[in-house]
């Protein structure tokens, strides 16, 4: 019987030896885009075949998109329905289970976890989905009702903001799909607590990538007097705090981030340890520099500098500028936490940017950590260079 579904066809010349391998994306000039592929649907499932007319697999298809098509399943006659979404999240979760004692993590990461644009984190009982490719949004529910079925969480909610959906063409909203929340929720994480907002806080309500990096800072902080600049809902503050530093401040602009933070703080008995100050994040330190203040330990986590090849350069200016201003607020042998998440600022550039920072500061340093997302945020060996997450810790010298 003939597969009903379409046919989308790789240009001549295009190498097929990466698809084959497991590379997950097709890029718009790689692929012949007659008026039958851009008549697609955006999300529409297609069979992929190269030049030769030889298959290569099952692609979700968006004319829209840079990325034109994603690998779904290496097998063209796989069908993408009830049962393969549990099987992808199945999977998913066993590895997360193996990995955590408790029910809080990314459940699915993307590509890496077999669901092209999906992001899932989990929050006890509570799942928050992210689906920035269009397939994904066309096959909500069914993505939801495979979610309960496996997890058996008792809510869903779909955060439907950032810039990837923008690139899919796909419009913002943020919805409860299944069940009901109340309030932030509380999520333990290496001995703090931590209150995510699932329904109005940035990305999915809380960054489980830092989780690995959050316990190294930790484990320096016993006796220390801590600053956290772009503190989000106290993350490395209050990892610090459970590590034993007699004071951490928090820093960022978002008020209702700082009264999650100090909610944390309160419900890990470390309120009077705790301090939060609103503002621009440069501003910021420039006038506890005025001050004269000091800190055993300065954490900068921004937000992505550079998330795109073209804000590359103004990109790594500011991280120039974050790790200047913050070196100058260290205690002589001190350690200094800085972190990237951009995309387009590879680990070398990032390093290099930090480093000069230091050096216009007028300080010496020596690395002693370099960190990445943790494994629950697994990546695919063909995009591994990709990997966003980067943090540096640098003890100052005396």
């Amino acid at each position: 019987m003939t597969d009903p579904r379409p046919t989308v066809r790789l240009r001549p010349k295009v190498e097929t030896r990466a698809l084959r391998h497991g590379f997950p994306w097709v890029y718009a000039d790689e692929l012949v885009t007659d008026r039958r592929t851009k008549a697609l649907a955006p999300g529409a499932f297609a069979l992929l075949e190269d030049a030769e007319r030889q298959p290569l697999g099952l692609v979700t298809v968006n004319p829209v998109s840079k990325i034109i098509a994603r690998m779904m399943d290496p097998d063209p006659k796989a069908v993408i329905g009830p049962d393969w979404l549990a099987a992808r999240l199945s999977r998913a979760l066993a590895l997360r289970e193996r990995l955590y004692d408790a029910p809080f993590y990314r459940l699915v990461h993307a590509e890496a976890d077999g669901l092209p644009g999906v992001v899932i984190d989990r929050f006890g009982a509570t799942a928050v989905i992210q689906p920035n490719a269009a397939w994904a949004e066309n096959h909500l529910d069914a993505l939801a009702e495979a979610l309960v079925s496996v997890t058996g969480v008792a809510a869903v909610v779909k955060n439907g903001t950032g810039r990837a959906r923008g690139l899919e063409g796909l419009a913002e909203e943020t919805v409860v799909l299944r069940g009901a929340l109340e309030g932030p929720v509380p999520v333990p994480m290496n001995g703090a607590v931590y209150m995510a907002d699932l329904l109005g806080g940035q990305k999915t309500g809380l960054f489980y990538d830092q989780r690995p990096n959050h316990a190294f800072v930790q484990g320096l902080a016993r006796g220390a007097r801590v600053l956290d600049v772009f503190s989000h809902v106290g993350g490395f503050a209050l990892a610090a705090l459970a590590g034993g530093a007699v004071h951490a401040l928090a820093v960022d602009g978002s008020a209702p981030a700082l009264v999650l933070a100090e909610q944390g703080a309160a419900a890990m008995g470390a309120a009077e340890r705790f301090q939060t100050r609103r503002g621009d994040a440069f501003d910021a330190m420039a006038a506890l520099a005025a001050e004269g203040a000091r800190f055993d330990m300065v954490i900068c986590d921004p937000p992505a500098f550079a998330p795109s090849k073209q804000a590359l350069e103004a990109g790594l200016r500011a991280y120039e500028r974050v790790a200047r201003l913050a070196a100058g607020l260290v205690a002589p042998g001190g350690f200094l936490c800085l972190c990237s998440c951009s995309h387009a600022a590879d680990l070398t550039r990032f390093r290099t940017a930090s480093a000069r920072g230091i050096g216009k500061a007028g300080r010496r340093s020596q690395i002693v950590f370099t960190g990445f997302a943790g494994p629950d945020h697994p990546v695919l060996p063909q995009l591994a260079e990709s990997g966003y997450l980067k943090a540096l810790v640098f003890r100052l010298a005396p």
